[in-house]
């Protein structure tokens, strides 16, 4: 189940990384780099701080995965769409993303044996940090920290992973149910424009 969240997080980052690049008006070198940052780059910080080899480095499909779906996105031509990065398909595909590496983040924070600390500090790193590196390199305010309930949900499903890890409940099922849940939240907070406040 591990490899299936963080293989549909890959997929829907990647495409997250490349609508953002093409809204910054990168060359193909730029969305590369764009598409490959905020689809892995989470990850690898994830496993460098569990003291494990970045899954990324010791397996070959997720980068593969990253080049199929830029090709993809170039075949169909998404790049010459006008502002994808509003339209709902962005929205549903960054949020899998963002729930998916979430889940996959208390996943090996749990399996390293972290405490609740650790699982939220992996949850949110997982979910977020290739984003945040992203858009440091872009010289943007990172995403997370100006889009209200978007880096807060990837907290909550590092507490809901917690908790079922307490209640020894971690399977196939909750963690559908959890993806599907925190979706659901991401989007609707989206349209209902939630956010924390600002001081």
């Amino acid at each position: 189940m591990y490899e299936v969240a963080e293989y549909i997080g890959i997929i829907a980052f990647a495409m997250s990384g490349f609508f953002v690049a093409i809204r910054n008006k990168l060359d193909l070198l730029g969305i590369l780099i764009s598409t490959f940052l905020t689809a892995l780059g989470g990850g690898i910080i994830r496993d460098v701080i569990a003291d494990i080899t970045p899954y990324t480095f010791s397996h070959t499909f997720p980068a593969v995965l990253v080049l199929c779906v830029m090709f993809i996105m170039i075949l169909f031509k998404f790049h010459k769409r006008e502002s994808i990065e509003n339209k709902s398909f962005f929205i549903l595909s960054d949020s899998i993303g963002l729930i998916s590496f979430s889940i996959t983040g208390s996943l090996v924070a749990i399996g390293a044996g972290f405490n609740l600390t650790g699982i939220l500090a992996l949850s949110f790193i997982t979910a977020v940090g290739g984003g945040i590196a992203r858009d440091v390199i872009l010289n943007e305010v990172p995403f997370v920290f100006k889009t209200g309930f978007y880096g807060t949900i990837a907290l909550l499903i590092g507490i809901i992973m917690f908790i079922l890890e307490q209640f020894a409940f971690i399977n196939v099922s909750t963690i559908i149910i959890t993806l599907i849940v925190g979706v659901l939240l991401r989007t609707i907070a989206y349209y209902k424009k939630w956010s924390i406040p600002i001081l």
